[in-house]
């Protein structure tokens, strides 16, 4: 395999587990699994089953690159925690990419990247601006959006951008929520675990 830098680059944000390895500019195996569960189950065995494709073992990458989310709240912890898990026993850098950051460099120009989000929302982020989430209907009147259903070119473009950023300081990377977790604390009386 050539000596340009290799990338190994995943995503668990919305109902996938999608993975890309990169060399230098050339995308040397990537896939994509739809799964609405499991991810943390699939996801190292997946990266596992792409290093050997390549003929790689995991010393022999350079960064890792994952995707930050917006999207589900358990499968950005998910692939986050990968992350930083292995940029840390690899000692390699692990690199923090927003779903919305990888669509921008996937979309047509003057189109807004955006990701489905529950309720008829939707997950966006203009030109310039901070990312947000919004009613469908008050997204689709800013302009054009830009969605991709295919998880494995998500996975390659977070690679690419990954790549991109490797060599730059990086902070850990961290889950990019814009909404909070569907799940809420029981609305019961804790019960007590001490006798008064």
């Amino acid at each position: 395999m050539p000596s340009e830098p290799k990338v190994l680059a995943f995503d668990t944000s919305a109902a996938h587990c999608a993975a890309a390895l990169i060399c230098g500019p050339d995308i040397i195996a990537s896939r994509a699994e739809a799964m609405t569960r499991g991810q943390a189950e699939r996801l190292m065995p997946m990266l596992q089953d792409i290093l050997t494709e390549a003929g790689l073992d995991w010393s022999g990458l350079d960064s890792i690159g994952v995707g930050t989310g917006p999207g589900n709240f358990t499968g950005i912890r998910i692939s986050v925690s990968a992350a930083r898990g292995l940029a840390l026993g690899l000692n390699k850098p692990a690199v923090g990419v927003s779903g919305l950051e990888a669509l921008a460099a996937m979309a047509p120009s003057g189109h807004i990247p955006a990701i489905p989000a529950p309720r008829d929302q939707v997950y966006l982020q203009q030109p310039g601006a901070a990312p947000q989430v919004l009613p469908r209907d008050q997204a689709e009147s800013l302009g054009t959006l830009f969605t991709d259903d295919d998880p494995e070119q998500l996975a390659c473009a977070i690679a690419r951008i990954a790549a991109q950023r490797r060599t730059l300081p990086q902070t850990p990377p961290a889950p990019l929520y814009l909404r909070p977790a569907d799940a809420a604390p029981s609305r019961d009386a804790p019960p007590a675990l001490l006798d008064p």
